[in-house]
């Protein structure tokens, strides 16, 4: 028993022995088909191995995202068919006295200087009007005339004040002049004169409520003179200007709080724009500033900056600059919306072309340059731009053409055949 095990044994080692050390069928291995993982490895295994040059080469074409896909000097070919169809049509880059200009939108508004409320600190009923809606006054021009009692109670007071000073003036005399001739008392004397100051000083009191009520100094004077108890004042136009709204109604109550008239003066309004934070540095008081309004697109307004306000909405990073301007002709109205320009620099010579021309390729702008009936597109750095023009501070000449129409059709072309030479290699 022992024997046949034993047996067993070696008989399993050697046929197990031969099993191992069987070569491989290497014709098979060859003939199999390769499965898609296998391929994608093995193009991985091509890509890795590939020269320095081969993976610069694959660079230069473009095969990095956000890179150019054509080196400088690549030139575009057209057909005549191809020319007709894209009816390009180019502008020679010529240097031109342009202005750096930076735009905002705005609003007019009502220069604060130039209108003004009227109104009445008490209450009091409209018993005259004496201007309308639109109408153009100057300043000291009466408005409408009020009945207060508040001014019946004040004139009456200023009156006795009147009295009782004067009559304690004739008094002060009177004592003054027995005391002079030794026959008055002192103690006379300083009592007349004590009732005197208190005299003067409540005369000088009701004069102040006077005008607290809105009576000018030229109205006291006459009212002193008149002793008429009426409760009766008028208003009159603090700035000149012209009547923009009224709520003035003959016989209505009117109190502290009601806007009895509004003047505007609109021979001058403001426009109140918003800067974006990075373009704060550029501006400053003073400068000259263009504007147009929907209503007149052909005409431009004057004005200048007159106001930079000194905190930042931190919302819309923007700050806010007020430009005074000029409305001679009345056209510009509060409320209008507006495009400013604020000019930076005054005319200067700088190279140019139309921003039509100007294509966006990833970070950089290029142009089509045209030469000798070939296109060549040409990377540019651009300045600031003014009425459809760019300013080219770099990648350009002056005297070469620009394709301006026709330009996005030229880039596809372009990247038409750059595919299809990729395609071939």
């Amino acid at each position: 028993m022992k024997k046949l095990i034993i047996l067993i044994g070696l008989l399993f080692l050697v046929f197990g022995s031969s099993t191992c050390t069987k070569p491989p069928d290497n014709s098979a291995e060859i003939s199999s088909p390769t499965t898609p993982k296998q391929s994608s490895s093995l193009a991985t295994s091509l890509t890795s191995i590939s020269s320095p040059s081969q993976q610069r080469k694959r660079q230069r074409v473009g095969h990095g995202l956000g890179m150019r896909r054509w080196e400088r000097g690549t030139a575009i070919i057209l057909k005549d068919k191809e020319k007709a169809s894209f009816a390009l049509t180019t502008y020679v880059a010529t240097f031109q006295k342009i202005q750096e200009t930076l735009p905002a939108l705005g609003k007019v508004m009502a220069h604060p200087l130039r209108q003004a409320i009227v109104s009445y600190p008490f209450s009091a009923r409209i018993a005259a009007i004496h201007v309308s809606q639109g109408d153009w006054v100057k300043k000291g021009d009466p408005l409408v005339t009020l009945y207060s009692q508040t001014v019946g109670e004040a004139r009456s007071a200023y009156y006795k004040a009147i009295a009782d000073y004067e009559l304690a003036k004739v008094n002060y005399e009177r004592e003054k002049n027995l005391f002079d001739k030794g026959v008055g008392a002192k103690k006379n004397l300083l009592a007349a004169e004590a009732q005197l100051k208190v005299a003067q000083s409540n005369l000088e009191e009701a004069e102040k409520k006077l005008h607290v009520l809105g009576f000018n100094e030229k109205q006291v004077k006459e009212m002193a003179q008149s002793h008429q108890i009426s409760p009766s004042i008028t208003l009159f136009a603090p700035i000149s200007g012209k009547i923009a709204t009224s709520q003035a109604i003959l016989g209505a109550m009117v109190s502290e709080s009601t806007e009895i008239m509004t003047i505007l003066d609109p021979r001058l309004l403001c426009i109140d724009a918003e800067v974006f934070e990075k373009d704060i540095a550029k501006i400053r008081l003073g400068q000259e500033v263009k504007v147009t309004v929907p209503a007149y697109p052909n005409k431009i307004f004057k004005g200048k900056i007159a106001y930079i306000s000194d905190f930042l909405n931190e919302e819309t990073r923007t700050i806010k600059v007020r430009t005074a301007i000029p409305n001679p002709d009345y056209l510009l109205k509060p409320g209008m919306l507006a495009n400013i320009e604020i000019i930076l620099n005054h005319q200067e010579k700088a190279l140019v072309v139309p921003k039509e021309a100007i294509l966006d390729e990833g970070n950089e702008h290029i142009v089509f340059v045209e030469k000798n009936g070939k296109y060549f597109p040409r990377v540019i750095k651009t300045g600031f731009q003014h009425n459809g023009l760019v300013q080219i501070t770099d990648g350009l000449k002056a005297g070469e053409k620009v394709v301006v129409n026709g330009n996005f059709a030229l880039k596809s072309k372009l990247y038409e055949d750059i595919l299809e030479k990729e395609h071939v290699h």
